[in-house]
């Protein structure tokens, strides 16, 4: 078919999108028998990432917070369909046009699949099979629409399809009386081209409609069933089933009165469902323990190469450790406290033999992100770890399975590595984790902060006796004091409550009468070595957010 006038734009349109979500579908169900990262959308969403000024991704972090993947694959999936619409235009005219738009699709794909790290060429199969399966299904959808249909010369012109609406012929009708009357019957508009029969038909919107129906039915279930191919039940039984060892240095019982229990205060220990998640993984990783493996080589004198289960067998230690994101704004939501289980990352370095002059252990996830953290941290005596529990439990697959690391008092972009695979011990002069060329600075320390929980911005309450309470921070150094302040009076000393040690977070709380008027409670934090948390305003970014959180509250 090279030309058709008789299919309104809007038909085109649709069937562009039809197409494109057929190719999209095909594209998810062969991705989850090649590994949900060969998904063309994810690969382009993943180089999307890679590819944005920090600040944009600050903006996306600080304005829709754990949801801005989901964002991301949104904005992506509206990009292209406004796309395929464009292509469903354009191939109403010209079916080659429509084919061209679609090979350019796939080779977006195909060259954000490749780029990704490992990737290898039947990793751009997915990609390959969705285009040609929307290509075929565009062209079967413009034809039902009413495109032409060439047949040889000497052939016979076929009637007209079933159910098609009836027009006039404009060239040699002939009627047939009907009970007294005359009906026109509709016959195809003949020509000649190239010693072949060209047969026009009009407009059909049902057969369009129902085409487009059986296009989104299998569109919807070939995706649902790539999903589901994906691996991950087979990973969570794998997970499910997992026995951990008992801790050689298991964490001593939390000591009485680490929690306050005031409705809306954070708990001390988070829940792993509750625990924020900030990375750059579109898609979580799903590492089979059984192919895991992690490599510590470099600046060493030993590479040592560990299997999950030779890792298991080394001697694991237990820690209540909080973790803190940098993307975290003054009293923001992005710190929670969990106890780890795992191995020692002195330890194994120890094993592999450090050599003199590393300074830097540059660790890689399964995903090819990379974080640089400093050597003096992990080998000074705090708990940095290879971590494969939380809060008793194998890892969430969301928080790191098989292995990810934790580190005491660094920020998580320069320590807290999931799915981790490789150590590569270096030097900051040598080489640049994934943050770092992006504005971030190369070693980011923890920032002594406070956030007040209770009450909230905003609240409502009565006069008389409330509570003020909150979590304060300060790892590896400890929280020794909080203030609080209402309206800019004078300061008063929080209750604290207990703590396993240094590197955790802290409850705090005050009782205040309230009284009626609206007011503005401020809080600052006081760390072990007599640091007060700085009342200067900045953001997040090079190396943390500092200021005093503030709530405003309305008081009847």
């Amino acid at each position: 078919m090279q030309k058709n006038e008789t299919v309104p734009a809007w038909a085109g349109a649709l069937a562009g999108l039809t197409a494109g979500a057929l190719a999209l579908g095909i594209a998810q169900l062969v991705a989850g028998f090649a590994g949900p990262e060969t998904f063309p959308v994810v690969a382009v969403g993943d180089a999307a990432v890679d590819l944005t000024p920090a600040p944009v991704k600050d903006f996306a972090i600080n304005t829709f917070g754990e949801n801005d993947k989901t964002v991301l694959v949104g904005g992506v999936l509206v990009v292209l369909a406004g796309i395929a619409a464009v292509i469903g235009v354009l191939a109403r005219r010209r079916l080659l046009y429509g084919y061209v738009g679609l090979a350019g699709f796939g080779v977006v794909g195909a060259v954000a699949v490749l780029t990704r790290p490992g990737a290898g060429a039947v990793d751009v199969l997915p990609t390959v099979v969705g285009v040609v399966c929307g290509g075929l299904a565009l062209g079967w959808l413009l034809r039902r629409a009413g495109g032409g249909l060439a047949v040889p010369a000497s052939g016979t012109v076929p009637a007209p399809e079933p159910g098609a609406a009836a027009r006039p012929e404009v060239s040699g009708a002939e009627g047939e009386e009907v009970g007294g009357g005359e009906r026109v019957v509709e016959r195809p508009a003949v020509m000649r081209a190239g010693g072949a029969t060209v047969v026009e038909r009009g407009f059909d919107r049902r057969r369009l409609i129902t085409g487009v129906a059986g296009g989104i039915v299998v569109a919807g279930a070939a995706a649902v069933l790539g999903r589901q191919l994906g691996g991950r039940r087979e990973l969570d039984t794998v997970r499910g089933n997992l026995a951990l060892p008992t801790p050689a240095r298991p964490a001593p019982p939390l000591p009485a009165g680490t929690d306050f229990h005031i409705p809306g205060l954070s708990s001390f220990t988070t829940k792993n469902q509750d625990f924020y998640r900030v990375d750059t993984a579109l898609v979580v990783p799903q590492v089979d323990p059984r192919a895991w493996t992690l490599r510590i080589h470099g600046m060493v004198d030993k590479p040592v190469e560990l299997t999950y289960a030779e890792l298991l067998n080394l001697p694991l230690t237990e820690a209540d450790i909080t973790l803190t994101c940098v993307s975290n704004e003054v009293g923001g939501p992005y710190v929670g406290n969990a106890r780890w289980l795992g191995v020692r990352m002195a330890d194994v370095l120890r094993r592999a033999g450090l050599q003199p002059g590393a300074d830097m252990l540059l660790s890689t996830s399964e995903d090819g992100f990379t974080c640089g953290t400093p050597v003096d941290v992990v080998m000074d005596g705090r708990e940095a770890l290879f971590a494969v529990a939380m809060n008793g439990e194998a890892l969430p697959f969301e928080h790191g399975f098989p292995v990810r690391q934790v580190v005491p008092g660094l920020y998580g972009y320069v320590s807290a590595t999931k799915w981790v695979v490789d150590v590569k011990v270096t030097r900051f002069d040598r080489d640049e984790a994934y943050w770092t060329p992006r504005g971030w600075a190369a070693k980011a320390p923890i920032k002594t902060q406070s956030r007040i929980d209770v009450p909230k911005t905003g609240d409502s309450l009565k006069a008389g006796r409330t509570a003020i309470a909150g979590v304060a921070w300060a790892q590896h150094t400890g929280v020794e004091a909080v203030e609080v302040r209402v309206d800019g009076g004078e300061w008063r000393q929080a209750r604290l409550a207990a703590v396993p040690g240094p590197d955790t977070w802290r409850q705090w709380a005050l009782d205040w009468d309230a009284t009626p008027g609206q007011h503005t409670i401020e809080a600052r934090t006081t760390d072990a070595a007599g640091r007060t948390q700085t009342e200067r305003q900045a953001p997040p970014a090079p190396d943390g957010a500092t200021g005093w959180p503030a709530v405003t509250v309305q008081v009847a």
